[in-house]
């Protein structure tokens, strides 16, 4: 078990290096915003993984309210957000 859940811990660390990338050099205000959702998203999995790790189940109703507020955080940015012609 704790192979698979070293493996996990390194996909995500790639993942979440990956995606501060992309929210560094998003060409456009959308690929940051997409960037930032998804990094909210890989935080959540790792933290996840953790709570697995130690096994504790204390932690998962936190971990779905900043998921929940992630999740709206986004769809208030994206309503808020001017629309952009694409190239």
């Amino acid at each position: 078990m704790t192979t698979v859940l070293a493996i996990t811990d390194g996909l995500l660390a790639t993942a979440g290096l990956l995606i501060l990338i992309r929210l560094l050099r998003g060409p456009t205000i959308h690929d940051r915003l997409v960037a930032l959702d998804t990094f909210v998203t890989i935080v959540i999995s790792g933290m996840l993984v953790e709570s697995a790790r130690r096994g504790e189940s204390a932690n998962i109703i936190v971990l779905i309210v900043v998921a929940l507020v992630g999740f709206l955080s986004t769809l208030s940015a994206v309503r808020l957000m001017p629309d952009e012609e694409l190239p």
